[in-house]
């Protein structure tokens, strides 16, 4: 799920421009019919209600169970909703091959079947060269950060120590050196498929087991087809516990092992990402937010704002 736009920046040698200096403006759409361009915050709060696009079947960010919304994204909506006075309604939508089509697909512009696009669209990675390339998206309301992790198997390492210690590591616990000898699973073409297969000296890709989702690598794990899982931390602890342990490395050489995550709007509506922004910003500082993630049981990691 973490996917083209991080594995790009992994691949960027040292951003040394000023922000935006090395970005030509690109073409503003012409002639795009109004249905395309969403609504205005005040035809939002005239209507009653808000619409967000996130991802299908992502726990334990969002995805439908029994026809009610759920997850930490839905939750992050819901209070966005309440600080705008309207209903939230969700929008459960694939992901694409890149980032940037989903935000082509879901903020700006619309998919070719069903053209419409959402109000706001959560879980959006934030960098800010990325930013300067998508002019017709406003990523605004950083809510929350997230940072690769290894989830792993007690009885595999029965010399890790299970709590963390002081620096929020495990002792004897699994590192990515241990990954040349033991089997671990991750994700399919995700980041840290691509940095296991990228370590220096090889013999790591004979050891890895890819899985469509990380959800299914950590099944591998609780069936003991592997002995640890690497991938974002939230997606490992949401199924720990009963002999399984996450705890943090230190990655070697990995340029991105950490990210900010926030929402996107169409730029016309910038007093929409005004908003959002605020009551993002009142969550964070009253603690619903790091509640919200306490809720489903994960740490949560501050983002960069």
């Amino acid at each position: 799920m973490i996917r083209a736009l991080l594995l790009a920046l992994l691949l960027i040698p040292g951003l040394a421009f000023a922000r935006c200096e090395d970005v030509a403006p690109g073409q503003k759409p012409q002639n795009t019919p109004r249905e395309f361009v969403g609504e205005t915050l005040d035809e939002i709060v005239a209507r009653g209600f808000i619409e967000f696009a996130v991802y299908e079947n992502y726990p334990p960010f969002s995805w439908d169970e029994g026809g009610t919304p759920r997850g930490v994204d839905v939750e992050i909506g819901r209070l966005i909703a309440e600080s705008l006075k309207v209903e939230p309604r969700f929008r459960f939508v694939a992901p694409g091959e890149t980032v940037e089509a989903d935000l082509l697909n879901y903020v700006w512009k619309g998919a070719a079947v069903d053209g419409r696009v959402s109000n706001v669209m959560l879980r959006v990675p934030y960098d800010s060269a990325f930013a300067c390339r998508v002019e017709q998206v406003v990523f605004t309301g950083q809510y929350a950060s997230e940072r690769v992790a290894i989830a792993y198997s007690l009885a595999a390492y029965p010399d890790a120590v299970p709590g963390p210690d002081a620096e929020g590591r495990h002792k004897g616990a699994p590192v990515p050196a241990f990954f040349r000898y033991d089997d671990v699973g991750v994700e399919n073409d995700s980041i840290a498929d691509f940095y296991l297969t990228s370590l220096p000296g090889g013999g790591t890709a004979a050891h890895l087991h890819r899985y469509r989702t990380v959800g299914l690598a950590m099944d591998a794990l609780a069936a003991g087809e592997v002995m640890a899982v690497m991938g974002p931390q939230s997606e490992l602890e949401w199924r720990d516990g009963d002999g399984i342990a996450v705890h943090n490395p230190d990655l070697p050489a990995f340029a991105l092992s950490s990210w900010t995550l926030g929402v996107a709007v169409h730029t016309s509506h910038r007093d929409l990402g005004y908003a959002v922004d605020d009551a993002i910003a009142a969550g964070l500082a009253d603690g619903r937010i790091a509640a919200i993630y306490a809720q489903y049981g994960l740490d949560f990691l501050p983002p960069e704002r």
